[in-house]
């Protein structure tokens, strides 16, 4: 029985050697943050915020020369997944593309792109977002910019080695839980030529299968000419019905002042078929950098929210960020 035991033990050892070889350490990275932010409707008191989540992560290289990266959020604000937010692993092939497989908080190849336009602090409809508490438009109502499907569990490659100046990202969602159809997006980006960024995305959002399925798009040209950058994007869905198929129309602007100082305007519109009037979004916003220190200002307003011409559905609003990073 003794040797036994001590045959056990020694395996068990050799395991727990072989084991701590492979382990790593993971850092931790996060920043300090104050927001103070407001609306002309709604019945919210406080507006002050602080950032709550700090991020953990971690690397190695492979004998092939392949780097996996692999990073987790706790966020407070994120209750559903028990303060677990965003998380993924990440392999960099070092030269055939990078695969990412992410748990939570990841974007399709045309989610990452559905608003790309020049702008010095936030969207054109992210300050007055689907959060204001008032009588007005609330829910799947709210319209922002047109992307594809996600959710959970989600694949994403990217490569810019295999053309010069061309970008290829391509991502799948497999079916599942709020998936009925699995969904898949390509898209491309070029910038060969100085100063110019061209990019198209398709996607699908098969989520509800069947006849709701939707084939979704989206084009976008900016042009940077020493300070000055602008852009422009159009989006659209193309569903069975007239009613499900929707518009999307973004155009921007920044100016950088100087190293430190970046002014910026933007605005969209969304003409979303169930509704005969467009949601009309725009953002002035301006961001200064000193050190490690970032101001961040913008002021926005929203028009006929959700297709609304309700006058409760008209908002302004404003968001001040004050950064640091350490």
């Amino acid at each position: 029985m003794n040797n036994i035991k001590k045959i056990g033990l020694t395996a068990l050892g050799t395991s727990l050697i072989a084991t701590s070889a492979y382990a790593g350490a993971l850092s931790v990275s996060g920043g300090a943050s104050i927001t103070f932010s407001g609306k002309d409707k709604g019945t919210a008191g406080n507006g002050f915020s602080m950032s709550d989540s700090i991020t953990f992560s971690g690397s190695g290289e492979m004998d092939n020369g392949w780097n996996v990266t692999v990073s987790y959020e706790l966020d407070d604000n994120e209750t559903s997944t028990g303060n677990m937010d965003s998380r993924s692993v990440k392999i960099d092939t070092n030269g055939m593309g990078v695969v990412t497989f992410a748990g939570h908080g990841g974007s399709s190849a045309m989610g990452a792109v559905d608003d790309v336009m020049p702008t010095a602090y936030g969207e054109s409809f992210d300050i007055v977002s689907g959060t204001m508490d008032t009588g007005g438009k609330t829910g799947t109502n709210i319209y922002n910019a047109i992307g594809s499907a996600g959710s959970n569990n989600m694949f994403h490659y990217s490569s810019s080695d295999l053309v010069e100046g061309v970008k290829f990202t391509a991502s799948y969602v497999p079916s599942g839980t709020g998936e009925v159809e699995s969904s898949t997006d390509l898209a491309l980006e070029y910038t060969g030529v100085e100063g110019l960024t061209a990019g198209y995305a398709s996607g699908q959002n098969n989520a509800a299968g069947g006849t709701s399925n939707t084939d979704n798009t989206t084009m976008y040209l900016k042009y940077a000419y020493g300070p000055v950058t602008v852009g422009y994007q159009e989006s659209e869905i193309d569903a069975n019905t007239a009613t499900e198929s929707d518009e999307f129309e973004a155009m921007g602007i920044t100016y950088q002042v100087n190293d430190d100082l970046t002014i910026g305007y933007t605005e969209s519109t969304y003409n979303a078929g169930s509704e005969t009037t467009d949601q009309e979004n725009s953002n002035f916003s301006a961001a200064y950098t000193m050190g490690g220190m970032t101001l961040s200002v913008a002021f926005a307003e929203e028009k006929n929210r959700g297709g609304s011409t309700a006058v409760a559905d008209d908002v302004k609003g404003y968001n001040i960020n004050l950064a640091f990073a350490f």
